[in-house]
């Protein structure tokens, strides 16, 4: 039998054990990449569900799609007191499968008209502040998607959200940029000022895409509720605590999680399901007739 001299058998074993390392590490790294894979197949299985289901009209044109009242907001010729509204609907197209849209509404006691504050994309492409504010009513359909009432606050209470609330949209600091994925996008907005005001307890559905884009380098931050903290990389990559929002995982911009308080489940795409998701008022479709 040959040996080989000390110093290259020793040579031999090293590079042997280095090599199975190395495999070991890719083995790992590939079954770490096949759960991510898989996992992401899963998140998609939501809003692949409701393309399937007719919510979303693919062929739908902007021109001509439905902005008509819904009636969720009272008549400021019969509702002297103070309101807050949060609205959110489907987004237009491909992009409702996947996220809402939301915006909030404010009437100052004995006001005649609601004010709303919202962001929008096309405002970034024309180089002018992407904060639209707008009188009227706010409970129009969404070109042609109906919207829900996620938060209806009346009275002296709302009259003393008004001025914090106009302080937060005041403060927003992406003024002049949008991005429609992860962030900063309508929900990045609405989720900002829920956060500067807590009393809102604003819970915001998975299907707020851009609720949990925090900034480029900002961590973490309290939940859009007030009510519990979250952990967000760029709103990519995330966790929510909160007594509204229950838990909430963000993969990508698509979150779920579970809602003990409410028993309800967080699905991406579908949005809450189970006895929380009765807390969003929502309309039936404008009638176009």
């Amino acid at each position: 039998m040959t040996h080989l001299p000390n110093g290259i058998d020793g040579l031999f074993n090293g590079q042997v054990f280095q090599d199975r390392t190395g495999i070991r590490m890719i083995r790992r790294v590939a079954r770490m990449v096949s759960i991510l894979v898989g996992l992401i197949l899963v998140l998609l299985c939501g809003p692949l569900l409701v393309l399937m289901s007719g919510t979303i009209d693919l062929g739908a044109r902007w021109s001509s799609a439905s902005r008509e009242p819904v009636g969720l907001a009272p008549d400021p010729a019969d509702t002297p007191e103070a309101v807050v509204q949060v609205y959110g609907a489907r987004a237009f197209s491909w992009r409702g499968a996947f996220a809402v849209h939301t915006w909030i509404a404010v009437k100052p006691e004995n006001a005649d008209t609601f004010t709303s504050y919202e962001v929008l994309g096309w405002r970034a492409r024309r180089g002018i502040p992407v904060v639209a504010t707008s009188t009227g009513r706010p409970d129009r359909a969404w070109y042609g998607q109906p919207p829900e009432l996620y938060a209806d606050i009346r009275g002296p209470e709302a009259s003393a959200l008004i001025p914090q609330i106009q302080a937060a949209v005041r403060s927003y600091p992406y003024a002049d940029t949008y991005g429609i994925w992860p962030g900063p996008n309508s929900n990045t907005f609405t989720a900002h000022v829920a956060r500067l005001v807590p009393d809102l307890r604003l819970d915001l559905p998975p299907t707020a895409v851009g609720k949990d884009y925090l900034g480029a380098w900002r961590l973490w931050d309290r939940s859009p509720s007030g009510t519990g903290f979250q952990i967000s990389a760029r709103g990519l990559a995330g966790v929510m605590v909160g007594l509204e929002e229950g838990v909430e995982l963000n993969l990508l911009g698509l979150s779920f999680g579970v809602d003990p308080v409410d028993l309800a489940v967080r699905l991406p795409g579908i949005g809450v399901l189970g006895a929380g998701s009765g807390r969003a008022v929502a309309a039936s479709a404008p009638d176009e007739s």
